[in-house]
C-alpha cells in the first residue's frame, strides 16, 4: 500500500481594518491556536505567536497605515503567521536607542520565531514568521530517570 505523501494543512484568514484593535487579532489567533491544542502542549510558543501577531499587525496599521490581512497556516510542521499590508516597503530592523519607545518589533520577532521573512507582493508586502512546536519529551525525560 502506497503511503499518502500529500501535505495536510489548515489555514485561517482575517482582515483587520485600521479601526480594529491588535487585541482582536490576538484573541482571534488564540482561538485558532486552541484548535491545535497548543495552549496545553506549548504555552510558551502560544505566547510567542501572540506577541508576534501583535507586532506584525501593529506594523501594518501604524507604519503602512493599512488594513492588515492576518493569515495563519499550519502544515503539521510549522505554524506560518503572515500579515499582509498595502505598503510596498519591506520592513527593516533598526538599532533603536536604549531610551527609544519603539523600533524593537522585528528584533523581538527574530528572537521569538524559528524563522521569519518579508517579501514584496503585487499590492504591498507580506511578513511571515514561522513557529515549530517543541517536540514532545521522550519517555526517558519523564520522571527524571
Amino acid at each position: 500500500m502506497a503511503k499518502d505523501s500529500s501535505l495536510k494543512a489548515v489555514g485561517w484568514a482575517r482582515s483587520l481594518p485600521l479601526t480594529s484593535s491588535v487585541k482582536e487579532a490576538r484573541d482571534w489567533t488564540r482561538e485558532h491556536l486552541a484548535t491545535l491544542d497548543w495552549a496545553r502542549t506549548s504555552p510558551d510558543v502560544v505566547d510567542s505567536v501572540l506577541l508576534t501577531v501583535s507586532e506584525l499587525v501593529t506594523n501594518a496599521q501604524v507604519h503602512a497605515r493599512s488594513t492588515a490581512q492576518l493569515i495563519l497556516t499550519w502544515d503539521e510542521e510549522c505554524l506560518h503567521v503572515t500579515v499582509h499590508d498595502a505598503s510596498p516597503h519591506l520592513p527593516e530592523q533598526r538599532d533603536p536607542e536604549a531610551d527609544a519607545l519603539g523600533g524593537r518589533g522585528l528584533l523581538l520577532i527574530d528572537v521569538l520565531a524559528d524563522d521569519w521573512y518579508a517579501y514584496p507582493c503585487p499590492r504591498g508586502k507580506s511578513v511571515t514568521a514561522c513557529f515549530q512546536p517543541p517536540t514532545p519529551a521522550g519517555p526517558e525525560a519523564v520522571g527524571g530517570g
